[in-house]
């Protein structure tokens, strides 16, 4: 896993720009959290994980829009965006980043496969979204969506200080 290169880089993103972070995650499950928490020195810029599973606890610990889930589904970049501006908000944080997804085994549709994670991110008030598909187990894809968010969340920080 690519992890060890994404946290030391992050950890000179955050370092060298005095930005703080919160992650808001559902089918990872904290995963990200905890891949920005094996950063030694990080507690100076991580102030929460959130881990959201359900709809309501996106809408009350993120503030997520029920009509948002209604409108385009819990597995959509409009509710990834929200995840991450929610949590960046309710934690004074500078930055945030959100996945929801569906790891599998189950739970997949036509337009929402197995595999499918999105992520929000937001960076000083600037905000960030995609959709991957992921191929693999449960764990495999909660892997992948993990490292992505590492690395979408590096992305978009390089682009706002830019």
């Amino acid at each position: 896993m690519e992890l060890n290169r994404l946290e030391e880089r992050l950890m000179r993103l955050l370092t060298e720009n005095d930005l703080t972070v919160t992650t808001a995650e559902s089918c990872t499950g904290g995963m990200v959290a905890a891949a920005i928490v094996d950063i030694p020195g990080v507690s100076e810029y991580f102030h929460a994980g959130f881990v959201t599973y359900s709809e309501k606890a996106k809408a009350e610990l993120l503030n997520v829009n029920p009509d948002t889930i209604k409108v385009y589904n819990v597995v959509s970049v409009e509710t990834a965006q929200e995840m991450a501006a929610g949590a960046a908000k309710r934690v004074h944080a500078d930055c945030a980043i959100a996945t929801t997804g569906v790891a599998g085994p189950g739970g997949g549709t036509e337009e929402i496969p197995v595999g499918c994670v999105c992520f929000g991110c937001v960076v000083r008030g600037h905000v960030f979204s995609e959709k991957k598909i992921f191929q693999g187990s449960r764990k495999e894809i909660r892997n992948q969506a993990a490292e992505e968010a590492i690395r979408f969340l590096i992305a978009g920080i390089e682009e706002v200080i830019k």
